[in-house]
């Protein structure tokens, strides 16, 4: 979980302890009610600036189902979905469907077909059209991810945080069939895993409340290799050119060759990593929780190109894409409740915004529009904005975590205990 979960009573000490870490980390007086940023730029660090934009979704045949398969859309988690060019508010709401559970974490898509797991560890399937759900299976107690999809194998792989209480411990990392949620293979995980898994081939990463990262399988579960890290992990695994990136709790992010877990790097963020995460332009971007900071390292090297202090919290992964107007650009949220916009390769800060509360889920992009959702019930509220301007350009009175996914034909947005399905109006 991204944070302890507070009574609603207590959310006057999460704002206190908020101010504390303001004072600590910002550079000025506390009295001023916008922060400060602080910024460390190492410009030698290498930057490989595309000419085309990162996007996430290629051409591919007509029969070809559209799909979304993992937790940030690609496997290097950059967040940006460019799709048809009425896919942009305004919207209207399709269907909607409702749960018990916060729903923490965004749907995957494989077709017409939804799958997503809520708080309380029961997974659905639903129809992306119709918001009939097809069958939901709960497996545990406690969860905090979204399933990765294998549509070759027709199978889906998901983390668990507990099979029988609210705290972690005593979980489980299972295969599921997409087809009918029955079981394909388990593997029990004592320390509980809240990981978003990432598939590689017929291999799958994720990690768990131990500190441990694993490469199991696909399709029998069998550990490959395993690595004991310093602190618990709980983000999700990203891969590009043969190397996984993930953070820890000790503030550690480490760079591992995907075939054998052998360490390529590693660098210090100085406090929790609970953000997955994101690689485009020969960089990682990350935040840190505790830190309350946003690094940008050397993929290769692990050298630090430039880190941002926001005064608050990051657990906000970033999105990045080559921003018209703007160049390659990183979108994140901080729970001082603003949205940020920061140049990829420098980390200048392009435009700021208010989303109202504080931020917690990723930011996600689609076509020019990108999408935070506020935290706590005193403004549980998604925002959209213009992604080269800053101006707001959406509104939606629900949302809490990681806002929207979108299909060619439609946004999904993650309330925090309802899915609704947007469609374009134009």
């Amino acid at each position: 979980m991204r944070f302890p979960r507070l009574p609603r009573t207590n959310l006057r000490t999460r704002s206190a302890f908020g101010a504390l870490l303001l004072c600590m980390l910002i550079v000025g007086a506390c009295g001023s009610s916008k922060p400060v940023l602080k910024r460390v730029v190492h410009p030698q660090v290498v930057f490989k600036h595309a000419k085309v934009a990162v996007k996430v979704t290629k051409k591919k045949p007509a029969n070809h189902p559209f799909l979304w398969p993992i937790y940030g859309l690609n496997d290097a988690r950059t967040r940006v979905f460019d799709g048809p060019a009425d896919l942009e508010p305004p919207f209207k709401t399709g269907w909607k469907l409702s749960g018990n559970a916060p729903l923490e974490f965004p749907p995957d898509i494989d077709g017409n077909v939804l799958f997503f797991m809520d708080d309380h560890a029961t997974v659905n399937k639903v129809n992306a059209t119709t918001g009939r759900r097809y069958w939901r299976h709960q497996i545990g107690t406690w969860s905090a991810s979204t399933p990765a999809l294998d549509p070759k194998l027709h199978l889906m792989f998901v983390s668990v945080l507990s099979m029988d209480s609210d705290s972690p411990g005593d979980g489980q990392f299972v295969a599921l069939s997409m087809k009918t949620g029955q079981y394909a293979w388990r593997d029990p995980v004592a320390a509980g895993s809240e990981t978003s898994p990432l598939i590689w081939g017929n291999n799958v990463y994720y990690g768990d409340a131990d500190g441990h990262l694993y490469d199991v399988s696909a399709l029998t579960g069998k550990t490959i290799w395993s690595v004991a890290t310093d602190g618990p992990v709980k983000g999700g695994v990203t891969l590009s050119h043969g190397i996984i990136y993930v953070g820890n709790y000790a503030g550690q992010v480490l760079a591992l060759k995907a075939s054998s877990g052998a360490q390529v790097w590693q660098a210090s963020v100085g406090g929790h990593v609970y953000a997955s995460p994101t690689v485009a332009y020969g960089r990682v971007y990350v935040g840190s929780s505790t830190s309350g900071g946003v690094y940008s390292f050397s993929a290769r090297t692990g050298a630090l190109a430039w880190s941002l202090s926001t005064g608050d919290y990051v657990y906000s992964s970033a999105a990045v894409d080559n921003t018209p107007g703007l160049g390659p650009t990183v979108y994140f949220g901080s729970y001082t409740g603003t949205a940020y916009a920061v140049n990829a390769r420098t980390g200048a800060v392009d435009w700021t915004a208010d989303v109202g509360d504080s931020i917690s889920g990723a930011a996600s992009i689609v076509n020019n529009v990108v999408y935070f959702s506020g935290v706590y019930p005193s403004s549980i509220r998604t925002r959209g904005f213009n992604i080269t301007t800053g101006k707001q350009v959406f509104t939606y009175p629900d949302g809490a975590y990681t806002a929207t996914v979108a299909s060619p034909r439609a946004v999904y947005l993650s309330g925090h205990y309802t899915l609704y399905e947007l469609l374009p109006t134009h």
